[in-house]
């Protein structure tokens, strides 16, 4: 994940798949004492960065990144399969039929988990984890290699959403499951961000955590934030879209980047839990914009999964905004429903 990088006037944030830009202008500040103020870091593996316009009264720079840092911090704590001593990696590591205690922000997120697959007839999955190890994408995989069909058969018994349950404040499982949040929870943090920038009164502000994006209010030159949708290419950024986001989240899901090649055939990092194996459709990348970081995270991940078609009829039942980006023969094709028209509104044009 690429941070932060100054170029010219423009402060370029880009997404998952290199599918976001986010177009700042950075003004130093401005005759009534407000400023732009900026700070970022590592986080989740990846990156975050906050910019925000400082107004007259408000927190200190350093108390706003202090809290935002807390945040992630705890997250991390929480949600992390990079680290042994996580809530999550501890769940992951018992045994069928047992529970554990969980904090409220691990349920939630769960739940959010458990809707998504049963809306997705079990296609998203947040129990692919040993899949991911298996194919080689996973925190614990050795290499990127197509495995036997007893491998797959095998750890395809770990898998599968109806074997985790809430029981009170309790998480637990009836086979060797394994929960990955990489879907969900950078979009979670982003929220619970913009939450507490909203409590300390910031109301100008564009939160972006590993890619996933939401922005409020006006930059301080009184213009929008505007993020660039861009057409998957290595050879130069091609913006399609341009959006003004306002109140709400951009995230983007893409197989373009990640992914290995066996014998002539190329397999992604997006499974499809159903079928244990890489989706093998022409969907190449999905964003989506919602007024929730968190569902737009999982939701340009699930229609992702479900690929051009199948994805294109769950965005339209469910109203959701999506922009869609399909890998034909010749190159790359884009489709845009009426709900993301909506969304993004006015502010939507086409970059020349």
């Amino acid at each position: 994940m690429a941070g932060a990088v100054l170029r010219g006037d423009e402060d370029l944030l880009t997404g998952r798949w290199g599918g976001l830009v986010v177009l700042a202008v950075v003004v130093s500040g401005c005759g009534n004492g407000d400023s732009m103020e900026s700070f970022g870091g590592p986080t989740m593996g990846s990156s975050y960065s906050i910019k925000y316009v400082h107004r007259a009264g408000l927190p200190a720079p350093a108390e706003v990144q202090a809290q935002v840092e807390t945040i992630l911090d705890r997250i991390d704590r929480q949600m992390s399969t990079y680290r042994s001593d996580s809530d999550i990696e501890r769940f992951n590591h018992l045994p069928a039929d047992h529970c554990q205690d969980m904090p409220a922000p691990v349920l939630e997120l769960v739940r959010v988990g458990q809707q998504l697959s049963q809306q997705s007839e079990g296609a998203y999955d947040l129990t692919v984890e040993p899949l991911l190890n298996l194919w080689g994408f996973g925190p614990q995989s050795r290499q990127e290699v197509v495995p036997s069909a007893e491998a797959l058969t095998q750890v395809r018994q770990r898998v599968g959403y109806r074997h985790l349950r809430i029981e009170g404040e309790q998480l637990c499982k009836d086979a060797a499951v394994e929960v990955d949040f990489n879907s969900i929870a950078a979009g979670y943090a982003v929220d619970t961000i913009a939450a507490r920038l909203e409590a300390m009164g910031i109301h100008d502000y564009l939160a972006e955590a590993t890619g996933e994006l939401k922005a409020a209010g006006r930059k301080l030159d009184g213009s929008p934030w505007r993020i660039a949708l861009e057409e998957p290419r290595d050879d130069r950024q091609v913006a399609e879209k341009i959006i003004a986001v306002d109140h709400y989240a951009v995230s983007t899901s893409g197989d373009y980047r990640h992914y290995f090649q066996q014998d002539g055939r190329r397999y992604s990092h997006t499974f499809d839990a159903r079928t244990g194996a890489p989706v093998s459709h022409a969907l190449a990348a999905v964003t989506v914009i919602h007024p929730s970081a968190l569902m737009a995270d999982g939701l340009s991940t699930l229609l992702l999964i479900l690929g051009p078609e199948r994805g294109w009829d769950y965005a339209e039942k469910y109203a959701i905004g999506a922009f869609f980006v399909i890998r034909t023969d010749t190159g790359f094709v884009t489709r845009t429903n009426q709900a993301f028209e909506r969304l993004s509104g006015a502010a939507t044009q086409k970059k020349q």
